[in-house]
């Protein structure tokens, strides 16, 4: 069985690697077994509480930390519900976004986690990288309900190229394993 190329050059991933898909979208395992039922513990600059909108706004160095997923940006905003206490539903972070957990790094320039539906989509310029593996592209959904991520070329997945090349493809680098013959 092949490894599939974005788990072969996430490193880490190699024992879950898939089946190496050569048209279309590159999937693999990241982020998974993340707790998006985990408290989430924020840290900014500035933190301005918008309570009739439901939202908190953070800008200046903002860090947000959830059972040891830690996203970095510029700026992100908070929605959420006031029921009973409250419940964050999602963040929308820009400008220089970075996602870390364990060994994997994601960045773009642009990210929305959906805590309900435990989606993390980047968006723009978007990196993935672990080790000296690397990869490359426009767009990347990681899926952490199923630990699945699947990275594009395409900046929204039509037909704008990503920031990373013209023709809207994916790239990368990984290192294999020395062999003896």
């Amino acid at each position: 069985m092949k490894r599939s190329f974005l788990a072969a050059s996430l490193g880490a991933l190699a024992a879950t690697a898939g089946v190496l898909t050569l048209a279309g979208p590159a999937p693999a395992q990241v982020f998974g077994g993340h707790n998006s039922n985990a408290p989430v513990n924020f840290d900014a600059g500035r933190i301005e509480v918008q309570d009739r909108a439901d939202r908190v706004v953070l800008s200046g160095a903002v860090r947000v930390e959830q059972a040891g997923l830690v996203l970095n940006s510029a700026r992100m905003t908070v929605a959420y519900r006031n029921t009973s206490g409250i419940e964050v539903d999602r963040i929308d972070a820009s400008g220089g976004v970075t996602i870390r957990k364990g060994g994997d790094t994601a960045s773009g320039n642009v990210a929305i986690y959906d805590l309900n539906r435990r989606l993390i989509t980047l968006v723009g310029g978007v990196t993935l990288t672990q080790g000296s593996n690397r990869l490359s592209g426009g767009r990347v959904i990681i899926d952490l309900a199923s630990g699945r991520s699947t990275i594009d070329g395409r900046a929204a997945g039509g037909s704008t190229p990503g920031t990373r090349g013209s023709d809207g493809r994916v790239s990368g680098t990984f290192t294999v394993p020395q062999r003896t013959d």
